[in-house]
This record gives C-alpha cells, structure tokens and sequence, in this order.
C-alpha cells in the first residue's frame, strides 16, 4: 500500500509524510499559540465575562485563563463557553458546556441562553471576552423568540441535507437565533466587547464565523426567506412568520452599538496551509497551493483535483516530489442513506478519476478531528485504493451513489482517526506526487 518519496537522503512512507502534513497544519492553529499574542491586559474597572460558543472554545477558553495568570488578571475573569460534545477543555474559572453539533441540542439552547443572560447583565465598566471558532452557529442554538429549539434544528437538519454552501446556512441561522447575526453585541451594550475568532470558512468573513454572534450582519431577513424558497425547504410557521416581521431583521453595520466592540481572527485556513507548505518544502517537495477558500460539491472537486494532478505529474520538470495543497469547505448533496463526510466524499471523488494512477497519494482530513458526524478527521487516497476496495467486495460507484464513502475507507483501513483537535480552520488537502 505504501509508497516512498526520497526527503534529503531520508525514505518516508507517503502516508505518513501526508499525516505529517496535516498534523503541523493543525498545529498552527492551537489555540495555546494563536490566542496569546491577541490578549492584552484589559484596561477595564469593571468585570471580565468571558463567554464563547465552537469546537475550539474550550481549548481557548484555557489559553485565555493561562495567559490572564501571566498577565496577573485571572482572578477576575468568570463565565461559560459551549463546545462539541467530547471537545472540552479543564478550565479553572470559566465553564465549559458540551452540545450537539451540527444540529443544536436543549444543551445549546440552554447554554445559548445562560451566555445571552450574562452578557446582558453587564455595564459600560465591564468587558464581555468573546471566544469563537466553526461550530458555533450549532452550539449558540437558542432561537428567536417564538421559535422552538426542536424547530430550529428541522431547519438546520434541511439545510445540511439540500447541500446549501456554509454562507447560506448561516444566514438563515443568523435570522432565527436570538444571539447570532450580531445580536450578541447588542444584549452586551454598553460594555465594551472583544471577539477572539479562529476563521474556519473561505474569505475569513467575520460575519460568517460562527455566524458572527458579535458582527454587524449583511445579510437580510429577505435572502434568508429566498434561500428556503430556492431549496424547497418546508419552514415552520413560527420561521416563515418571523422572517416576515421587522422583528427577524438583524444588526447592521451603522448600529451606533458596534462602536465598542472590537472583533481580531487569531488563526485562520491561509496560517494552516503556510504551515503545511512549509513543512512540504523542509522535506524538500515543490509546492502548489491552491489557496484555502475552495467551495464546490466534494465528488467533484476530487475530480478536478485528479486531473491537475495527473496533469502536473506529467508535465513537471523537476524530478522532486510536487505536493498540492488545497482548504475550503465543500458541500455535500445527500441523495444515500450511507455514512460520509464531505472529505471522505471528495477522497472518494478524487480515487475515482485518479482511476490507480501510479505514484499519487492523498489525504483529506478536517482539522477539527471531525469529518461531518462520523469518528475520523479525514481519509487517505493510495492508488491501490479502488483495487482494495474491489478486493473487499466494494462497488466504490454504488458506494458514492449511496453519499457512503466512509465505508469504503473504514473496509480498506483508510481512515484517519485523530479526535477532537479543539481547533477548527476548516478541511486541509494534500495530494503526493512522488
């Protein structure tokens, strides 16, 4: 299954070089390093409430308290972060909740609506420290008024299964939550505000992070209404009559309250893939890199992918291993009832046009340990993929059909299982031409 590529007068198995590749781009956005440079200390006379919502909160939530003990302000902070069901951190000070994600639990609503009390509670003397990464539109699940949690998540369920890009899906979450969309900053004025972010989507908008709890929102009640009508999703009355109302209209930019609140990304999907190409040139590979906003359904971009890469491999001049790097978020149209996950999907995409292409590897992996609802980050693409799988009984064309190439991969021992990272800059790919 493996091949070699040569590094200096060192022999790696393709595999494990690509794993390192994701690895060192994992590493470059923890928390306990990208969170400290952008934490002062607060000038503020009244209370430090910090609060978050992500799949990487926790982990910032404890480089938060570590660095306030060396800057000798920790004994005033104080309140909760929410993050992914097996995501958490062992914070001293600040709380740290578990919930669903992607579709909100009563978990979420319950912590969605303990952070909306405590910032809500505050004074122009004190400073709400806000904390969040990719997952928090899910995890910040308390809805608008008149709007029930179980509500809410149909919508979310609708819009993850129709294949609707992430931009979209959070604008019609922002317009049904009672703290996203900017409506976080609102509860906490007049305080002053701070929003650590760590990116996880193409562009790095921070209204799209998270669903930008504390950014003013661009977006309209009206485009939230039109991207339901032009997926066909059969919205709850309490929905369709709340995006009808004045009262479903989020922030904007000229709101006076945004004056106060001060919103930094602190890691983002470009820092991820710098990492990863760094790391390719020190072994001694020719880098391409695609860039890290790439959107588009996963089976065929993989598609695209095999055949620049086959295309380099036959054109390239020099005889060094080449490595394609590419970031983004695809999307996913499940038409199966099998087990995915968009990276596993593009994989299978990608093995499938590569048709056993010698000499090309791959990896697709998110960087948060998760890729979609399964147990693995990612999968790996050796050129023996589509004849091991045929070996084991699999039809990798029925198998895609079925959106179930979790369990091609999981036959042929391809996954890449990490766990939780508790960072999140969205899904990493590296192609190997050796």
């Amino acid at each position: 299954m493996s091949n070699s590529k040569t590094s200096g007068a060192k022999q790696i198995p393709a595999e494990t070089f690509l794993r390192e590749l994701f690895a060192s781009a994992v590493a470059s956005a923890d928390p306990m390093l990208c969170v400290p440079p952008a934490l002062r200390r607060p000038d503020v006379t009244g209370r430090i409430i910090v609060v978050g919502a992500g799949k990487a909160s926790a982990a910032m939530a404890l480089a938060v308290e570590r660095q306030a003990e060396k800057q000798g302000w920790h004994d005033r902070l104080e309140g909760l972060v929410v993050t992914r069901y097996g995501h958490g951190a062992d914070c001293a000070r600040i709380e740290i909740i578990e919930a669903a994600h992607p579709v909100p639990d009563a978990a979420g609503a319950d912590a969605a609506r303990r952070i909306q009390a405590l910032a809500a509670d505050l004074t122009s003397d004190d400073l709400l420290l806000c904390l969040i990464s990719g997952g928090g539109s899910a995890l910040l699940a308390a809805p608008a008024d008149g709007i029930s949690v179980e509500e809410k998540a149909a919508v979310t369920r609708a819009l993850l299964r129709c294949g609707a890009p992430i931009d979209e899906m959070n604008c019609v979450r922002k317009h049904i939550s009672a703290v996203k969309g900017g409506r976080l900053a609102r509860r906490a004025a007049p305080a002053r505000v701070l929003c650590l972010m760590i990116s996880d989507v193409p562009g790095d908008d921070p209204s799209v992070i998270a669903s930008g709890p504390t950014v003013p929102d661009p977006t309209t009640r009206q485009q939230a209404l039109g991207i339901l009508t032009r997926y066909a999703i059969d919205v709850p009355a309490s929905v369709a009559a709340l995006l009808s109302s004045p009262a479903g209209e989020t922030p904007k930019g000229d709101d006076p309250l945004f004056a106060k609140v001060e919103n930094v990304i602190v890691a983002r999907p470009s820092d991820m893939l710098a990492a990863a190409a760094a790391a390719a040139r020190e072994a001694e590979c020719a880098v391409v890199s695609l860039g890290a906003d790439l959107e588009g359904e996963a089976r065929e971009l993989g598609a695209q992918h095999a055949a620049l890469a086959v295309r380099l491999q036959r054109e390239r001049a020099a005889d060094l291993p080449l490595v394609i790097l590419s970031g983004g978020e695809t999307t996913v149209t499940v038409k199966g009832d099998g087990r995915g996950g968009r990276n596993a999907e593009y994989a299978l995409g990608l093995a499938q046009a590569l048709a056993g292409a010698a000499d090309i590897h791959a990896i697709a992996c998110d960087t948060d340990g998760i890729d979609g609802v399964e147990d693995n980050a990612g999968v790996l693409v050796t050129p023996d993929t589509l004849d091991r799988a045929r070996a084991a009984g699999v039809d990798a064309t029925e198998v895609l059909a079925r959106n179930d190439a979790y369990s091609l991969f999981a036959t042929i021992d391809d996954l890449v299982v990490t766990g939780p990272t508790r960072t999140n800059v969205n899904d990493f790919r590296a192609i190997l031409i050796t």
